[in-house]
């Protein structure tokens, strides 16, 4: 028989999703125990699972269990697929979580079981980013195995086809069309119906795979159902019915590569709610992921200087917490309430974990530095990129006593002598004594090292009250002005270019329903109606001011660095509060959202209309830049999208929102859903029951920021990913007087171009040098060369369009690695 078909068992267990970890644990232990005991029965059966974390609970709690699943391993009765730390979002996470997720999976896979899975897995996971092929291509993969997008979301060339990335890399694809499990005593009808289709409709196919097993809650193999299995393969006749692993299947589609189609696109899209579903949840995430690296850049400059021990263990834990709460149904917001509160907490515990790893790291490369002047307050702030940055510090610190007399202290910011644009706003707490202090101060910061300035304090004899009555900013750049009858951005002029020809940031509330994934629908479109300003008299309660009544836009906030103005809206049970920041340099807007949101099965986006005409939206996804869908439909993208045409370009940084849309040139960023959790669309029957409350994701107060930039296409693109990077990874600054003495520490890791990114400083898996990681974010090959002062290393490195590069540095010698930190065959120079 020439006709084969792979049959490969599994058993998709999610570790939380409607139940929490401690009943996947359970179940994972009870599934493995099962398929252990059939893969001794049964002849020839073979089971397959993946999952590193299911893995490794299994060895805590169970641990005969995992000696005997290696013991199957190396009789080649269970194969281990996939090799992933878990199936994350594949979406959501950037390229270097996705790189992590790969590397500490297969990392543990290979150390504790002795294989590495070469056939990548995601099959239930909600869309997959372009991005992933470079990744898995350098990770060791040479073929991908996943379900979504449904045939009726995109249209594939094939069911087998040849997945191109960005940067020309490519493996095998198979979407899995007949899903990757069946109930229980099903699988042999399941597999009957395949092959009479093929006998039928299909005569000229002569290879396939079906994936089965009893899943969702785990489960896998029965007896019926291998008992069933067995009684086909022996009756088939014209198909080889064998049992098998995805290893197995791709091996056999290796050869017909050439006669494969080519798909250089994502796999995109798939329930478009989950871009948006239970936002805390991918703000947390977005901040862990940006503390994490920026965090391992700063241990890695102190480490090698022998100012701190690397924090092994720290490190690990919180990486950990950030791989776990990637999960396709935590990340995306599909969970139950009770696993959104626990990942909540996870992503909370490694936000801890770094920041005491930030303040050991952040003392370290403190010392050398200089004491304090009388009558300075000094300021240090840590830039963690390769590359020098203009921004606006924000810095609180406390007077040397309190100030009970009616007298304001000014603070003025001085580098190396040199006054800085600085102004004092109201600070966190309120005491109403001139004791705490927050200082705003704008400043250029030198690359990957601490950067001192130095406060000096100046008494005036009462704090400067803004004019409540200018809405606007002016400067050689950029013209501005906040429309005091709406509070929306009514002009909005950089270099002469009028980009507000209708007014921006308008809060929209948008018709939904209780489904958290979005499964049947593509696009938000439907608005039930808009935020508007509140009355004098409502701002007054919102603000919860002792006045009868309070301007509903105000200025709060004015200075030599900027001017921030306040706005507050209603709409039904929902209050809003926009704050615009106005920048005196520069013609960068920021944006702040805090909403008490209180609709249900609503949606609320900002809208941006930006007039250009002939327009096209553009996005940050993992690893790469893609164009995406401007025909109203929702999108998905990372940490920036971009409204473009042939001259010019809108772009908008976010701190953790991933949801947009765009249509005529008006694009509307998804902020937050109020669906149900896991209201799970069932044929006709209501998504809820209707004799109750029932919650709704996302109600009461939650927070945005945004970064509103316009400008030439050509400029604003080239700069917008280390706009990005910086936006989501601030500066470190921190008042603190230091002892004086000793030598300052050098800089860290330099680049020496204005586009290339460092995305990864760590220490080897292995312990063994140093990992660094170089990324051109661009279409465009570039050039640049990395630097180590503190041990006199350079290399000169040339970049493909999207390519990734990783080096490992032990002494000053540069060595390149794949993405599993393994020695590439054909290395590329060495430090001179």
């Amino acid at each position: 028989m020439n006709k084969r078909l792979h049959l490969i068992c599994n058993a998709h267990l999610d570790p939380v999703w409607l139940w929490e970890w401690e009943e996947g644990a359970a179940e994972a232990l009870s599934t493995f125990r099962c398929a252990a005991d059939f893969c001794d029965e049964f002849d020839g059966f073979v089971f397959n699972h993946n999952e590193a974390v299911l893995y490794r609970w299994v060895q805590e709690y169970e641990p005969a269990l995992f000696k005997r699943i290696h013991r199957l391993i190396q009789q080649g009765k269970w194969h281990v697929m996939g090799g992933w730390w878990l199936q994350p979002d594949c979406n959501l996470p950037s390229g270097e979580s996705l790189v992590r997720q790969i590397l500490l999976g297969k990392t543990w896979f290979k150390n504790n079981l002795g294989v590495e899975p070469r056939s990548a897995m995601n099959v239930d996971p909600f869309g997959h980013s372009r991005g992933l092929v470079q990744i898995l291509a350098k990770s060791g993969h040479d073929s991908y195995l996943f379900c979504r997008p449904l045939v009726s979301d995109q249209v594939l060339p094939g069911q087998d086809f040849r997945w191109l990335g960005y940067d020309g890399s490519e493996v095998l694809g198979h979407r899995v069309l007949e899903w990757y499990n069946s109930g229980l005593g099903k699988a042999g009808e399941k597999i009957s119906s395949w092959l009479q289709r093929r006998r039928t409709e299909l005569p000229n196919e002569d290879l396939g795979m079906i994936l089965w097993g009893v899943g969702n809650h785990g489960g896998g193999p029965s007896r019926q159902d291998l008992r069933e299995l067995a009684k086909i393969q022996k009756e088939s006749r014209d198909w080889q019915v064998l049992h098998s692993t995805p290893e197995a299947y791709f091996k056999e589609v290796a050869p017909r590569r050439e006669q494969l189609p080519i798909h250089a696109k994502d796999l995109n899209p798939w329930g478009v709610g989950c871009y948006t579903s239970q936002i805390r949840i991918k703000q947390l995430h977005r901040q862990l992921e940006n503390e994490l690296y920026a965090t391992e850049q700063m241990a890695a400059a102190a480490f090698f200087q022998q100012r701190m021990a690397w924090p092994e263990t720290e490190l690990s834990r919180a990486q950990e917490d950030l791989l776990f709460s990637e999960f396709h149904d935590i990340l995306p917001g599909s969970s139950i309430q009770r696993v959104e509160d626990t990942s909540i907490r996870l992503l909370n515990h490694g936000l801890e974990e770094i920041s005491r790893i930030k303040g050991r790291a952040f003392f370290a490369l403190a010392q050398g530095q200089a004491k304090a002047k009388a009558g300075e307050i000094p300021v240090l702030v840590y830039n963690p990129h390769p590359f020098s940055v203009t921004v606006e510090i924000s810095v609180e610190f406390q007077l040397q006593d309190q100030n009970w007399k009616d007298e304001f202290t000014n603070i003025v910011a001085y580098h190396k002598g040199r006054a800085l644009p600085t102004q004092v706003e109201k600070e966190a707490s309120n005491l109403t004594l001139d004791w705490r202090k927050k200082v705003v101060f704008r400043a250029t910061l030198a690359p990957s090292a601490m950067n001192r300035f130095d406060c000096k304090l100046h008494i005036i004899l009462a704090k400067p009250v803004p004019e409540a009555a200018r809405l606007t900013v002016k400067t050689a750049d950029l013209d501005a002005a906040i429309d005091p009858h709406s509070g929306l951005l009514s002009r909005w002029k950089v270099q002469g270019h009028d980009f507000a020809t209708a007014a921006i940031g308008t809060p929209l509330v948008i018709k939904d329903n209780e489904d958290p994934w979005g499964m049947s629908v593509h696009a938000f479109r439907t608005v039930s109606g808009s935020f508007t300003l509140l009355t004098p008299t409502a701002a007054a309660r919102f603000a919860g001011v002792r006045a009868a009544e309070l301007a509903p836009v105000r200025v709060i906030e004015d200075g030599p660095v900027r001017k921030v103005i306040e706005a507050l809206f209603g709409y039904g049970l929902s209050r809003l509060q926009l704050r615009w920041l106005l920048p005196k340099n520069g013609s960068a807007i920021g944006l702040e959202v805090r909403v008490l949101w209180n609709e249900k099965d609503s949606m609320l986006k900002l809208s941006v209309p930006t007039g250009l005409a002939k327009s096209r939206l553009r996005g940050q996804v993992a690893y790469g830049v893609d164009d995406l869908p401007s025909d109203g439909n929702e999108v998905v993208a990372q940490q920036w999208v971009a409204v473009t045409n042939e001259r010019f370009a809108v772009t908008v940084v976010n701190n953790g929102t991933y949801g947009s849309d765009c249509l005529n040139g008006e694009l509307r960023l998804s902020l937050l859903r109020s669906p149900a959790y896991s209201a799970h669309p069932i044929n006709d029957r209501p998504l809820v029951p209707q004799d109750r409350l029932t919650p709704r994701i996302d109600q009461g107060e939650r927070q945005f920021s945004f970064r509103l930039m316009a400008g030439p296409a050509t400029t604003c693109l080239a700069a917008i990913d280390r706009q990005a990077v910086v936006f989501n990874r601030p500066p470190m600054a921190l008042s603190f007087f230091p002892a004086g003495g000793g030598s300052a520490a050098q800089p860290g890791f330099l680049l020496s171009d204005d586009l290339c990114q460092l995305t990864a400083c760590k220490r080897a898996e292995n312990g063994k040098g140093l990992i660094l990681r170089i990324f051109n974010p661009s279409a465009e090959p570039r050039r640049t060369t990395l630097r180590v002062p503190v041990v006199g290393a350079s290399l000169a490195l040339r970049l493909s369009p999207f390519e990734i590069r990783t080096l490992r540095l032990r002494g000053t010698t540069f060595t390149e690695v794949d993405l599993l930190e393994k020695p590439l065959k054909k290395n590329r120079g060495r430090a001179p």
